[in-house]
């Protein structure tokens, strides 16, 4: 009898990603679906009073700050809603997402 071996089949680890905050300001601006994804994730960082009133109250570098507190919640209400935003929205989300890579990067690796 001839028996061969065969190496065990192990699946491929995926390379760990090092995200920077200027790869991350790259794709807030110009990608929908990161820029989506980050308005998101930021939102939820709102206490559940600032989401529901549209505004900062709380001053704990999470979250959006006052400036953008009211639109960028009505956009991230709009998208659970709709599951979309219009293209001048989308311009707008990607014109401001780009202040919070910072924000984003902590909360990707963890740190918030």
């Amino acid at each position: 009898m001839n028996a061969t071996l065969e190496a065990p089949v192990t699946p491929t680890a995926k390379p760990v990603v090092k995200y920077t905050k200027e790869f991350i300001k790259e794709k807030l601006a110009t990608d929908e679906r990161w820029a989506m994804r980050g308005l998101m994730r930021i939102f939820e960082f709102q206490t559940s009073q600032e989401q529901s009133v549209d505004q900062t109250v709380e001053q704990n570098n999470v979250g959006f700050p006052h400036c953008h507190a009211e639109i960028f919640s009505s956009f991230a209400k709009q998208y659970q809603q709709r599951g979309y935003l219009s293209p001048k929205q989308m311009a707008i989300v990607h014109r401001g997402m780009p202040r919070y890579a910072s924000q984003l990067l902590r909360i990707i690796e963890g740190k918030q």
